[in-house]
């Protein structure tokens, strides 16, 4: 317990200590929000990686579909990596840093409302964004509490999940974006490292790699050595997982502004492959540590269903790991948390004092009010989700929430913010359609889901159709719908075709 109390210290002093320190780069809007768009390809591929995997992935998401799909649900890893961070890196990244910095906008809100030129959109934009961003909290929590319940037995759960909501919001107030990023780089390196212990410790545990795989191919199941398979026993639904959370990434509102805060052109390219390498080491480790949790000793309910629920898996697995090493595996995903918590607060707070009250609520608000006013609602967004975490047993299962929560925000933003990058004759009105159908179906799934057709019950491939409807309906609407002032929509791209000088190894110059 000593062990694991020093370690938990040490971490939550440096935490601090990066939030202090940040203050100078948070005085103003930009600095507060996006770091004065001038972070570097480390701190960029890191808060992006580490806004992407927390305690969701790797108790909730990690622990059910690896007990799905065995050890094939090392594919989702894989799609995280190379189509969550490196397509989503290299198709919207430049792009990107270009359209928002040229429009003066500081969140994908305002980026709707500036690009197809609508407040209204602005508006509905920012109340999806906070209101689909509450389960995403909520499911990050509830992962968290399982491990704490495994680690720390007889201490309050909730006295836990309110220190550590009051020192993310301390570190994320004191220094905004900046602080979250330098934060994010320091607890990426703390999941680098901490995933590879415990893989290694909990396959060790079962005679290594082969050990553990031979005793996987024996878990009864309709196909022999399902588990133990490549693609495992269920490759369509496997390959819904892939697409939510993969492509969802692109639709999100907390990774995409990671791009907007790019330095430079260099950046990008670096930034690419460090998400990427990043990716495959945290995802991909995760999934496949949790593609062996039939072999963790829980037992097997009538229904096939692991006793104490699928968050229940990963803790089982980690129960019998030395102190030092669950020490590690509570800072990795306290690292993990935090950081998502830290990008989901400051989203939140910058899209509603940016988006909403801004101009609506309050008509004069300075520089100083804006960021006066986003960290009073940080309190409040904080404080919010740790009412969330307490009150977690009225939660459903992690995935589940997580589900709904991408569903809806990928499945209302994705296609528009792609096609708004690429194209000129997107319409406002297929705009409308996609995030009517993105956050509709998604309210429905929660409200009549045993209305739904079977495949469509669960909220990660209903999500998953979300997304792929949206790519379908953007281009399908705007066909037959009025076009945006041409003179307008020019303007908007000439951001693209600015000249700019580069070095003879990216251009030859002769032409």
């Amino acid at each position: 317990m000593a062990v694991k109390i020093v370690m938990l210290v040490i971490f939550f002093a440096v935490m601090l200590g990066v939030g202090f320190y940040c203050r100078k780069h948070a005085t103003d809007v930009s600095g507060f929000v996006l770091g004065g768009r001038s972070v570097g390809p480390w701190l960029t591929a890191f808060a992006y990686g580490t806004s992407y995997f927390s305690a969701v992935i790797f108790v909730g998401y990690a622990g059910q579909f690896g007990w799905k799909f065995g050890v094939a649900s090392t594919w989702i890893g894989l799609g995280n990596a190379f189509i969550g961070s490196l397509l989503a890196w290299v198709i919207l990244g430049r792009r990107t840093r270009l359209q928002t910095q040229h429009l003066k906008t500081a969140t994908m809100p305002e980026y709707f409302g500036k690009r197809f030129d609508s407040n209204a959109l602005k508006i509905v934009a920012s109340l999806i964004v906070f209101i689909f961003l509450i389960p995403y909290t909520a499911s990050l929590y509830n992962g968290l509490s399982r491990l704490f319940e495994m680690a720390f037995p007889g201490v309050s759960y909730n006295v836990c999940v309110i220190i550590m909501a009051v020192l993310t919001g301390i570190y994320v107030i004191a220094g905004g974006y900046m602080a979250t990023a330098i934060n994010d780089f320091i607890q990426g390196i703390i999941m680098l490292g901490g995933i590879v212990a415990v893989i290694v410790a909990v396959l060790n545990g079962h005679g290594g790699f082969m050990g553990s795989l031979t005793e996987l191919a024996k878990v009864e199941h309709e196909i022999p050595g399902a588990y133990a398979s490549f693609f495992g026993p269920d490759p369509f639904n496997l390959a819904c997982v892939v697409i939510l959370t993969s492509l969802g990434t692109w639709g999100l509102p907390q990774m995409v502004q990671k791009f907007y805060a790019i330095k430079s052109e260099k950046n990008i390219a670096k930034g690419t492959i460090i998400s990427t390498i990043f990716a495959v080491i945290v995802a991909g480790g995760c999934y496949f540590l949790g593609g062996f949790g039939r072999i963790a000793g829980l037992g097997v309910t009538e229904a096939g269903m692991p006793v104490g629920g699928y968050d229940a898996i990963i803790p089982a697995m980690l129960e019998n790991l030395p102190d030092v090493l669950i020490g590690v595996v509570i800072v990795l995903v306290l690292s993990a948390s935090m950081s998502t918590l830290s990008s989901l607060v400051l989203t939140s707070s910058s899209t509603l004092t940016l988006d909403l009250l801004k101009g609506h609520v309050i008509k004069n608000m300075d520089e100083k009010k804006q960021v006066l006013i986003m960290r009073i609602l940080i309190v409040v967004f904080v404080a919010v989700s740790a009412f969330i975490a307490i009150n977690k047993d009225k939660l459903g299962y992690i995935a589940d929430m997580m589900g709904i929560s991408w569903g809806a925000l990928a499945g209302a933003f994705l296609a528009p913010f792609l096609f708004g990058l690429y194209s000129k004759k997107v319409s406002k009105a297929s705009v409308w359609a996609c995030f009517i159908f993105g956050a509709g179906i998604m309210v429905l799934n929660m409200l009549i889901r045993p209305s739904f057709p079977v495949v469509l019950q669960s909220p990660i491939n209903c999500g998953a159709v979300a997304m792929i409807a949206g790519l379908i309906i953007v281009p399908a609407v705007s066909l037959f719908t009025p076009k945006l002032n041409k003179e307008k929509v020019d303007a908007m791209f000439t951001c693209y075709e600015n000249k700019v000088l580069v070095s003879a190894k990216e251009a030859l110059g002769d032409e």
